[in-house]
This record gives structure tokens, C-alpha cells and sequence, in this order.
């Protein structure tokens, strides 16, 4: 049987003028105004949804994650989508967080939508980066993750810290064989991303051995642990994805959606959503010990030095 296909659409997303003037009143580096930083498109039954920033390895900031959830929103609500597809422009899928662009858009105010928690803008210490980290890291990713449609992930080069969060928010993940997935934030004295997922995706043993090395993990290797769905060349990513995108497709939506469901609450039977809880106190406890005893909350790193970090395998 052969899924109803449309003509291919495209449609991309920019900040809005409220998110522009937000910035600057704020005083924040402006959001990436000339910059597409989410595109959107239908293929058939698939929606594919691209970050776009590769000039800076789809580094997330605000802007972008708003993005991302316009588009799986139009996605969830188009009934002609069966599948989305969550890719990264460029070389790399994502190098996680916005850490250190000239975009980043920290101290910028948006429509909050994964929670309740205050604006972050103008507040100090733990009444901010609470509040910002409860909507736009761990919130939005559980938003997502409960999405009533199958989603995969298309992983090409890196797949870090904040990435892992995006790719492990989705269902499936089918990665080029020079991917790869790290979370090195232990570095900066942090137990693991906002979206503590470790020890569910990975078991605790190799949860415990990622994160205290903060190595990179191969593609191959992420297989083999059962992280990873498929593996293959770099040049066949796009047609593997497409095609087991489109063989899902087939199956009848509520179908699909009751799966997912029925799927994610064992998980979260199994500890996953309380476990993130607790563990999301300690990565804010770090936080906030680095600010204390230090000059920064992420505990005088950047983008730059974990990256020169892992390079050198330290």
C-alpha cells in the first residue's frame, strides 16, 4: 500500500518582531534576524524539520528551540503528517546548547509553552536560570517527546549535550556512521543535560562510564548499546530515513499514536520522568555552586574548551 503523497512544501521559520523588540530592550545580542533558523517541509507524510544553523554546528538558542516547537506543532496538527523527521544543516546534526554565538539569546523573553514558571528576564541566581532551564531545556524536550507522531532522528557529525537531548527526545534514531554522541558536562562539574535520560537509554553502567569520561561515542558503538536504531554511510542517511519514515507512514495514524503512548508510559513507569526530576535539582545545585565559588554557573567553560577538551581526549 502506498501512502498518500502531496507535493513537497516548504516553509521556513524566522524570530518574530515581538522576540526581535524583546531583544532589544534586553540588551541581548540580537536573535539571528537574516538567519532561516528552522526550516519546515512536507514530503508526502513526512514532515522534515531542519535546524539551521550550521555555521555554528546547530548550537540551540532560544530562538531556535521556539522554532523547533512551531514546527512540530504544525506538524502534530496537519493531518495529512504521519512521520516527522527531526534534521541538523550542514556537517553536524547538533553541538548542543548555545554556549558562546554572537546569537545567543540568553537574557531574551519569549512566550513561555512547556510550563508556568516566571519570565527568567531581570532575575539572579537560581530564581532565573530555574526558571529559564524548566521551560526551554527540560520542558520543551518532554513536550516533544509526548508529540502524538512518530519521530525520527537524522544524526550526521556531532550529536552533543544539548543534541542528545533533541535526537533522544525522539523515537527513532538512524545515525551516518561518522556520527557521534557525547555529553561532557561533568567538566563543568554538571551531572548530565537537562534531560536526564542516561541511565534509561544506555543502562547505568555505560550511563556512568559516558559521563565520567565524557568521550565521544561512535555510531557504531551507540548501536551496539541500543541507542542508536540504524547505522549507515553518510551518503545513504537522507534515503534511509525517508524510506523508514514512509514505511511507518503506511500504518494508521491513531495506531501510531497509541503505541508511542503506550511506549512512553512504561517508560516513565520504569522511573524515567521522576528520575529526571531529581536528578534536574542536581544539575542546579551545580549550577549554582559553580556561581558561588567560582565566576560563572557553567564552571569557567565554554564552547571552545570542550570542544579543544574533547578533541585532545581528556
Amino acid at each position: 500500500m502506498v501512502p498518500h503523497r502531496r507535493p513537497m512544501t516548504l516553509t521556513t521559520y524566522t524570530p518574530g518582531e515581538k522576540e526581535m523588540q524583546m531583544s532589544e530592550t534586553s540588551g541581548a545580542a540580537p536573535h539571528d534576524a537574516a538567519v532561516e533558523v528552522v526550516r519546515y517541509e512536507t514530503r508526502g507524510p513526512v514532515a522534515v524539520v531542519t535546524m539551521n544553523r550550521p555555521e555554528y554546528r546547530n548550537a540551540q538558542n532560544s530562538t531556535m528551540t521556539y522554532a523547533l516547537d512551531d514546527a512540530f506543532y504544525r506538524a502534530a496538527a496537519d493531518d495529512e503528517v504521519k512521520v516527522i523527521v527531526l534534521a541538523g544543516a550542514g556537517k553536524h546534526f547538533s553541538a548542543g546548547h548555545d554556549i558562546g554565538t554572537p546569537g545567543r539569546d540568553i537574557d531574551s523573553s519569549f512566550d513561555r509553552r512547556a510550563g508556568l514558571w516566571w519570565d527568567h528576564v531581570g532575575k539572579a541566581g537560581v530564581d532565573s536560570r530555574f526558571a529559564r532551564e524548566s521551560e526551554v531545556y527540560l520542558g520543551m524536550c518532554r513536550r516533544w517527546r509526548e508529540l502524538p507522531k512518530p519521530m525520527i532522528a537524522m544524526v550526521q557529525g556531532a550529536c552533543v549535550a544539548g543534541g542528545l537531548m533533541l535526537a533522544w527526545s525522539c523515537d527513532l534514531i538512524v545515525a551516518s556512521d561518522d556520527a557521534f554522541f557525547a555529553d561532557p558536562v561533568v567538566r563543568m562539574g554538571i551531572p548530565g543535560v537537562e534531560y536526564f535520560a542516561h541511565p534509561w537509554v544506555l543502562g547505568p553502567r555505560f550511563a556512568k562510564e559516558f559521563l565520567f569520561t565524557g568521550d565521544r561515542m561512535p555510531a557504531a558503538r551507540a548501536a551496539e548499546l541500543g541507542m542508536v536504531n540504524r547505522v549507515v554511510a553518510r551518503d545513504d542517511l537522507e534515503a534511509e530515513v525517508m524510506g523508514l519514515a514512509t514505511r511507518i507512514a503506511q500504518m494508521p495514524r491513531l495506531g501510531l499514536a497509541l503505541t508511542k503512548k503506550a511506549v512512553n508510559q512504561a517508560e516513565d513507569l520504569m522511573g524515567l520522568r521522576d528520575g529526571m526530576d531529581s536528578v534536574f535539582g542536581l544539575h542546579h545545585a551545580a549550577h549554582a555552586h559553580n556561581a558561588e565559588v567560582g565566576s560563572d554557573p557553567l564552571g569557567g567553560q565554554d564552547a571552545r574548551s570542550m570542544r579543544d577538551a574533547a578533541r585532545r581526549g581528556e
